[in-house]
């Protein structure tokens, strides 16, 4: 279905009141054109209708004329910059964006996400939020080893005292 028609679709579902439904089909449109920052604000604008702070400050984050207690909602809410990275839901380069702030928060958010991860990290690559090294020591390794076997031998014992009650 066309932009403009979704977009009519939605008018006509805010003036009959059914909020789940023009909600849904603007996530929808904001997956679709993730870089169009006119949707993340009618999306902003839905989930205000629904008392939803930290998610109308996630979808207006972009904006200069964003609400510091929905910022900060957000903020709160995706706490780290990989989490903030992954709610933004960009896509592509901050060059994209179609103003100066919103290029400024955009490159902020990576940069800040690259130094958390330890390495560059691009919008078309957003990582998932876990880390390839586990940082588990063998002290670790080894408790889990002999917890595990602990609970072996437990069985085997308990096992075997009612194999022998069986037959005594």
């Amino acid at each position: 279905m066309p932009l403009r028609d979704t977009l009519t679709r939605v008018d006509a579902d805010l003036a009959a009141g059914q909020l789940p439904v023009a909600r849904q089909r603007l996530r929808g449109l904001v997956s679709s054109f993730p870089n169009d920052l006119t949707l993340r604000r009618r999306l902003a604008e839905t989930y205000r209708l629904y008392g939803e702070p930290a998610e109308a400050g996630r979808w207006m984050y972009l904006e200069s004329d964003r609400d510091a207690a929905e910022t900060s909602a957000f903020e709160a809410r995706y706490g780290t910059p990989e989490r903030r990275m992954r709610a933004l839901a960009w896509s592509g380069s901050e060059s994209l964006a179609g103003t100066a702030f919103a290029r400024g928060q955009l490159e902020a958010v990576r940069v800040a996400c690259s130094d958390s991860m330890g390495h560059p990290v691009a919008w078309d690559t957003v990582p998932d939020g876990t880390k390839t090294d586990s940082g588990n020591s063998p002290v670790t390794g080894f408790l889990a080893g002999a917890g595990c076997l602990l609970a072996v031998v437990a069985f085997l014992a308990i096992w075997v005292n009612g194999l022998v009650a069986l037959f005594d």
